[in-house]
């Protein structure tokens, strides 16, 4: 299945403005024959903490933009964004993914980035999510996640393909680009990581460079991206998962 991972910049809190900016991407995707198309974490608004201005309903804007995506051009679509369901106290920083059916899967962050101070604005999800997409078996996660190796390993007899969307700052993206290999490698599985590029708004020093990644399960580097907003493709096999850990069956003697 090919799958397209649109590193993007994003303009603050102006959702309509970066739906514009990632349709003709989508549409570029599509052409490419790309299944599932990825973009970053909080791809409509930005990573804000001004929860009252940004946050959605599940129906709101973004989802749909989604599911309108996906609709239009027949593929998966998936991107992360403030969503409060009905009668939450706050939102939650979800991971969307529409399929080209209308079915809209949902991560819940379960690792809120407290040195940010997302805890405080964001609330805490509480289960895994992984979806069967055209026969790949995607688990899904959002940026700071990726610290968290035992939540990864956890899920890997289920996964094929780990994706990661993320707003992971330049000052520390040897971590950003490091653990993404590092899940793939011991996870024996791919990894999709999708950062966002540019400056967050309101005048900060906080520099966004990309970095996007699709890994192999032997810890390949399929496609690769420094900054600049850009299109990464790589086609990924769940056979080759298989045949990974068949060949070198590592999983077999992890204990839990």
């Amino acid at each position: 299945m090919r799958v397209a991972a649109i590193q993007s910049d994003i303009v603050w809190e102006d959702p309509e403005a970066n739906f514009e900016r990632l349709r003709p991407w989508v549409a570029a995707a599509a052409a490419a024959g790309a299944r599932l198309v990825v973009l970053p974490e909080m791809f409509a608004c930005g990573f804000s903490m001004a929860t009252a201005r940004v946050q959605e309903p599940p129906d709101g804007p973004s989802a749909r933009f989604l599911a309108d995506q996906a609709k239009a051009h027949g593929l998966w679509i998936c991107g992360s964004l403030p969503e409060v369901p009905e009668g939450a106290q706050k939102p939650f920083n979800t991971l969307v993914l529409a399929s080209p059916q209308g079915a809209m899967h949902r991560y819940q962050k379960i690792h809120p980035f407290s040195f940010a101070g997302e805890h405080e604005h964001y609330a805490t999800g509480e289960r895994h999510v992984t979806v069967d997409v055209e026969g790949l078996r995607c688990t899904l996660f959002i940026c700071y996640d990726l610290r968290f190796a035992d939540e990864f390993w956890g899920r890997a007899d289920a996964t094929d393909a780990y994706i990661v969307v993320a707003n992971w700052p330049e000052r520390r993206r040897r971590h950003w680009t490091t653990l993404l290999q590092a899940r793939a490698i011991e996870n024996q599985a791919y990894v999709v990581g999708v950062n966002r590029v540019g400056r967050v708004g309101h005048g900060s020093d906080l520099d966004y460079s990309g970095d996007s990644r699709i890994i192999d399960p032997w810890g390949e580097i399929l496609a690769s991206a420094a900054g600049g907003v850009t299109m990464l493709l790589a086609d990924l096999h769940a056979d080759n998962v298989k045949d990974a850990r068949e060949k070198f069956p590592v999983l077999k003697d992890r204990r839990r």
